[in-house]
């Protein structure tokens, strides 16, 4: 039978209210990591109660801690489930000490990196005792120019991490995401990408080396959680096989002058014969070149219409890029005047939809740079040309429904050539672009907000005859709730394949096997982490990890 969204929200409701029932006092919770952290640190009583917060003991500092990295205001209303306690270490001894308590506790624990997750699932929780593990001060971040090396705490965010190699090097960079609050940890985990995607590929692809504090309470690097866990943990969600301190990554050459553009066209301008000319060059452009586009339904003369937006970054000069859209896609109709010449920190500043004439890059050093309102995303993946009549007919449907946008994102290029397998993250070769179904408003009005997530599911389901299938495949840092979940408390192999396959596809076998040797009891969980073997196939997946 299949289930309707809005029957699943209900039944995860209703679970979430029968659990309830049990909870244990928030306090009593608070009381036992209290005494529970002295016993496994070497740091007195009063620099472990430093960072222990509690909505029963210091309400006030609780609430602007939880608060303070909460990125979707849908998470931050009085009925949203509220951890027992957050936990913000300064030191890994702290962090061992939290896992191992909350392990004796018997409560659920949540890392929280960034706060960026699009369904809460790093702050909120569908049990109800949980937990916080906050690794805002884990941000560190170490350049090291002559190796071209940068050791990064998963607390830091995008932008801290682009700053720190700016203030180094002008011909160095790192391709990551163009969202500059969003938590090294958390994006690093899920895969990963940015502007240089054709050129370099993810960012977990540059990942050499991690720290991570397992189920047992260990620190481990590289060399010692061995090979399964380090592929695991890049591209495979951390979350569900530890606590990810710090990745060690490889910088990649960027050139002195990189250029940026945006064209305009609505529906009245051909965008639905550009999109489809985009869409058959940009395979096998010159990787320098990553264009993405926004589909969105705008007001024009009081009229609603459609609208493509062609937004690019190019690893290189104007007059290069010049010659290469004449050559290549001189529909589009780029002037030279569109075009601006930038270094490589500018194209970022360009790309965060800051103003270059005004916008310094110190401006990534302000952890709290960006606007935080309500929204909703969901993923597709492209792998079969959607002819020019679909996308005229895909921007009626946004016109029609007002609200949802849809984002383009550029494949092919150096994303065809790392192997499926390479990393957990097993969309690569075959797939043209992936899309992002984006909506955001600013009214806490529940009726605003149900309309305007039902437009994502609407236009979700509109959407299934241009995309990828069997499996429908998805993107994990693209959080979506709505394409399945775990049973709170629970550990379904069957519930975890239902998304596990979208996400990772061929790669969430390995996933379940190495889950299942380094945390066999599944205490590292979320509503869609990776789910453990049944007890009777547990000893072959630690044979073939041997």
């Amino acid at each position: 039978m299949k289930i309707s969204s809005n029957m699943l929200s209900l039944f995860l409701t209703l679970l979430f209210l029968t659990c309830s029932k049990a909870a244990i006092n928030p306090d009593s919770i608070y009381q036992s990591f209290l005494q529970c952290l002295p016993l496994n640190s070497p740091e007195s009583v009063a620099e472990l109660s430093a960072v222990v917060y509690s909505s029963t003991a210091n309400t006030t500092t609780y609430e602007s801690v939880l608060q303070e990295y909460i990125k979707n205001e849908r998470f931050n209303t009085t009925t949203t489930p509220k951890p027992s306690v957050i936990i913000t270490p300064t030191t890994e001894s702290q962090v061992q000490a939290a896992v191992l308590c909350a392990k004796k506790s018997g409560v659920q624990i949540k890392i929280r990196s960034g706060g960026h997750d699009y369904e809460g699932i790093s702050y909120t929780s569908s049990e109800p005792d949980f937990i916080v593990l906050d690794l805002f001060n884990f941000r560190s971040i170490d350049v090291n120019v002559a190796d071209e090396t940068a050791v990064v705490g998963a607390g830091a965010q995008l932008g801290e991490l682009y700053y720190r190699i700016y203030e180094k090097s002008k011909v160095l960079g790192f391709p990551a995401g163009v969202c500059q609050t969003v938590g090294v940890g958390g994006h690093l985990s899920g895969g990963g990408y940015g502007t240089m995607l054709r050129k370099y590929g993810l960012s977990v692809d540059h990942v050499i080396d991690a720290k991570i504090v397992d189920v047992t309470g260990r620190v481990l690097d590289r060399k010692s959680m061995g090979e399964d866990l380090f592929w695991a943990i890049r591209g495979g969600g951390g979350g569900s096989f530890g606590v990810i301190l710090s990745y060690t990554v490889q910088l990649v050459s960027v050139p002195e002058v990189n250029t940026v553009f945006r064209v305009m066209k609505t529906t009245s301008e051909n965008a639905s014969e550009l999109i489809y000319k985009w869409q058959s060059i940009m395979p096998d452009i010159d990787n320098d070149l990553f264009i993405r586009i926004l589909l969105q339904p705008v007001t024009v003369n009081k009229k609603k219409v459609g609208r493509a937006s062609f937004i690019a970054h190019f690893l290189g000069d104007s007059d290069r890029l010049m010659a290469l859209m004449s050559q290549k896609f001189p529909e589009l109709g780029l002037k030279k005047e569109d075009c601006i010449e930038v270094s490589w920190i500018e194209s970022v500043i360009y790309w965060a939809n800051f103003d270059l004439n005004t916008t310094k890059p110190e401006i990534f050093l302000n952890r709290h740079s960006d606007n935080v309102n309500f929204g909703k995303r969901k993923s597709d993946y492209v792998q079969t040309p959607i002819p020019e009549s679909g996308f005229e007919s895909i921007f009626q449907k946004l016109v029609e429904l007002g609200k949802i946008g849809l984002v383009f994102n550029s494949y092919g290029g150096r994303m065809s050539e790392v192997a499926a397998d390479a990393t957990p993250f097993p969309h690569r070769a075959g797939n043209i672009y992936k899309i992002q179904y984006s909506v955001n408003w600013d009214d806490a009005d529940p009726e605003l907000a149900s309309n305007y997530i039902n437009q994502s599911r609407v236009m979700y389901e509109f959407m299934t005859p241009f995309v990828s299938k069997n499996p429908r495949a998805a993107f994990l840092n693209y959080r979506d709730l709505d394409i399945g979940v775990m049973t709170p408390g629970k550990n379904s192999y069957s519930e975890g394949e239902v998304y596990g396959e979208k996400y990772f596809m061929g790669n969430f076998e390995r996933l379940v096997k190495i889950k299942t040797v380094v945390d066999p009891e599944n205490f590292f969980r979320n509503e869609q982490s990776i789910p453990t073997l049944p007890a009777k196939n547990s000893g072959k997946s630690r044979k073939m990890m041997k």
